[in-house]
């Protein structure tokens, strides 16, 4: 007899398998090199986070240079994005460096973007100062800032002050009203004002957003502030805003998750934002009217 929980992860599959690209290395370049030929560059994430078992941690670290050696076997261009505590930060500092450093090193030898993820707050700290670490000793990487947490003005401008390439997002993580935004208001509103400054004095960014009312804005901004950057979205969501912004000479990404762990990440993507569910919806839509 089938379950209530059974019938509910089979439902979610099917819409998520939207945005996931699969459970191997090989589903997820097959879909960045779907999007390398609609002329999107891809970033690939595996999904998982807090990892403590060296194990996993080991196969983690294993997939991500595997994906780096394959960007130019595949002819794609191509990027990862990796969350510390997936390859150590939840171990130690110590574990961390020494394994971001073997992936910082493959990606250097194969000339592939890294783009840093950030977590939940108790790791903002940790994650800014890996960033200046590494940053000093390659210059092909990114983090993401989240617009949802008040401190996020201040270290955008530390973080501009380096040079540094910032991946805009709203924040996809359950934070206290004490240090966050709550409101959609508040957060959209962050949102634009941070997006504004790295017009005005930032280059090479991304706005990480499926929000219309925010990409609408970035291509005013565009035209005033020339600058080198590129959208970002998720696998799946508003395919047909990015073929809009690639008719525009727009630079887009997709970014692409994929792995075995695909309900927790797909449940918090859908409590990140009401409006999500209604994305998810119509792009499910959009995807069955092609």
């Amino acid at each position: 007899m089938v379950s209530g929980m059974q019938l509910m992860e089979k439902f979610l599959f099917k819409i998520a398998k939207q945005w996931i690209a699969g459970d191997t290395v090989d589903d997820a370049l097959i879909s960045a090199k779907n999007a390398y030929q609609t002329k999107r560059h891809a970033i690939i994430n595996k999904l998982g986070e807090y990892h403590t078992s060296k194990k996993q941690i080991n196969t983690t670290m294993k997939e991500y240079q595997k994906i780096i050696r394959s960007f130019r076997k595949w002819k794609i261009r191509g990027a990862i994005s990796v969350k510390p505590t997936q390859i150590g930060l939840s171990i130690s500092q110590k574990e961390f460096y020494r394994n971001f450093e073997k992936i910082i090193q493959a990606a250097r030898n194969a000339h592939v973007f890294v783009w840093l993820d950030m977590e939940s707050s108790e790791h903002t700290d940790e994650t800014i100062e890996i960033y200046h670490t590494f940053f000093s000793k390659y210059e092909r990487l990114g983090i993401a800032l989240q617009a949802n947490l008040k401190r996020t003005e201040n270290d955008l401008r530390d973080l501009q002050r380096i040079g540094a390439k910032i991946r805009l997002v709203k924040g996809a993580y359950r934070e206290n009203a004490k240090i966050s935004f709550k409101s959609k208001k508040s957060v959209d509103d962050n949102y634009l004002k941070l997006m504004k400054k790295l017009f005005e004095t930032g280059n090479e960014f991304a706005i990480a957003s499926h929000d219309g009312k925010i990409i609408r804005k970035a291509q005013l901004l565009s035209k005033k502030y020339p600058r080198k950057f590129e959208f970002q979205f998720l696998k799946g969501i508003r395919e047909e805003i990015k073929s809009e912004l690639i008719k525009k000479k727009f630079v887009v990404s997709d970014y692409i998750p994929y792995g075995t762990n695909w309900l927790a990440y797909s449940i918090r993507r859908i409590k990140e934002r009401k409006r999500n569910i209604l994305l998810l919806g119509s792009s499910l839509i959009q995807s069955h009217r092609v």
